[in-house]
């Protein structure tokens, strides 16, 4: 039978085979194309730039609670603190006696020597500036703020006025708080010779104690309870929680100094409480540390005059 072009069911084989030759050409048109570039996700891994996100909080949570690290963290200061306490004042012992012909009794004795409270000090600052060179090295790797804005030294909430304009103002509040511990302290005296009072018989101890309670210690302790503690205590178990148990901490930590002054160490716990208050309510570190400093201060001043007029409290 002949074919008739104008015949549709006539024309149905014809373009069947031209729709079967247009699949054959697609087909080799695929076979000669040349292999899809290779998957990104197959190249080398290349480290993150940068540091890592911060974590993200809860919006009810305030913004100075909001700190890039947690109990992880505070549980390993904890370890390397009391791992490095015994290293360092261990080593500086021996250091005193084999480099500084110290003896070994005066060093490693039971009573408190000279050279055995030069030691203790001294192993105190070092642990200090390793306390502060962990920090430092944590927020360094969580964060591009600067570190002492991260660990709490911020503005003052609204309505409080700057930093600088009320240093003066928490430096005097210090001051008073002084006075009151040291008042109440005079109900608790102690009729042994308190562990403090054993450390500062040498004049050199005098020296470096009052060095390290008004130039060290108030900034480290602050950066240590207030600036790196509280936010995550009071995170988890609220603000109020937070206070007390930071406040606490912070007077346990001077314990071994006022052992056998029950008295004087829940003063101290006392002392820690309002410390972390403020911080709480000012919603910065340095409102603390101005409040600790001054009561350092005044403390410091009030010791020196115990030691000139020979009089014991």
């Amino acid at each position: 039978m002949t074919s008739d072009d104008n015949n549709p069911a006539g024309a149905g084989p014809v373009k069947a085979q031209s729709s079967d030759a247009q699949d054959r050409e697609s087909d080799s048109a695929l076979d000669d194309a040349p292999p899809p570039a290779s998957d990104p996700a197959g190249a080398a891994w290349q480290p993150p730039q940068g540091p890592p996100p911060s974590p993200q909080h809860r919006k009810e949570i305030p913004e100075d609670l909001r700190v890039p690290w947690g109990w992880p963290e505070v549980g390993l200061f904890v370890i390397l603190g009391v791992i490095a306490s015994v290293v360092v004042t261990w080593g500086l012992a021996e250091m005193t006696v084999w480099f500084f012909g110290a003896k070994s009794t005066d060093v490693f004795g039971s009573t408190m020597s000279t050279a055995k409270s030069v030691v203790v000090l001294v192993s105190q600052a070092l642990l200090d500036g390793g306390a502060i060179l962990y920090l430092y090295l944590i927020l360094l790797n969580r964060t591009s703020a600067p570190f002492w804005k991260s660990i709490g030294w911020r503005e003052m909430r609204p309505g409080m006025g700057t930093i600088r304009s009320s240093a003066t103002r928490f430096l005097a509040g210090g001051a008073m708080l002084a006075l009151v511990v040291t008042f109440a302290g005079s109900f608790f005296n102690s009729k042994q010779a308190l562990p403090i009072e054993e450390l500062l018989k040498a004049r050199v101890s005098v020296l470096l104690f009052a060095i390290l309670g008004v130039l060290v210690a108030p900034l480290v302790e602050e950066t240590i309870f207030r600036g790196f503690l509280y936010p995550v205590i009071a995170r988890r178990l609220g603000i109020t929680a937070g206070i007390a148990i930071t406040g606490t901490l912070f007077g346990l930590m001077h314990a071994a100094q006022l052992w056998g002054g029950w008295g004087q160490i829940g003063l101290l716990i006392l002392v820690g409480i309002v410390l972390t208050w403020v911080r709480a309510r000012t919603g910065t570190m340095a409102a603390s540390y101005f409040v600790h400093l001054g009561y350092n201060g005044l403390q410091l001043i009030g010791f020196l005059i115990f030691l000139i007029s020979g009089a014991r409290h």
